[in-house]
């Protein structure tokens, strides 16, 4: 019989770093890559913390450029919104959620991985 295996917590800091390079690490973590135990078809127990996210480096040119969207399914209902506006309701936090997001593979491990994402702003 197999012995569960213990949550282990992978920390990341953000500080001076870009979205793009702290997001990867971070789904690389997150896909159990750093770990002895890697699967492919298992989300493994491992937190990973992305700490001082609000001191990431963003340039201007990425807050206006970057849009995101989504479809509701409808006719006409296509929403976009620019990484600024979202910088400015939701917060830094959700950004690099949503950039994470976007890195983990398309599959039913997808959810589980995410829950294991803390992002400390």
């Amino acid at each position: 019989m197999s012995t569960p295996m213990e949550i282990t917590t992978y920390t990341i800091d953000a500080s001076g770093r870009t979205l793009g390079r702290v997001a990867s690490e971070a789904a690389s973590a997150l896909l159990g890559k750093r770990s002895v135990q890697f699967a492919k078809n298992k989300a493994l127990p491992m937190k990973v913390v992305i700490e001082n996210a609000s001191k990431l480096y963003l340039p201007s040119r990425r807050t206006k450029g970057k849009v995101y969207t989504r479809y509701s399914g409808y006719p006409g209902g296509l929403y976009s919104t620019t990484m600024e506006e979202m910088l400015a309701k939701k917060g830094v936090a959700e950004v690099v959620k949503k950039t994470v997001d976007g890195m983990i593979p398309r599959n039913k491990l997808r959810a589980p991985r995410m829950k294991n994402l803390i992002v400390k702003a």
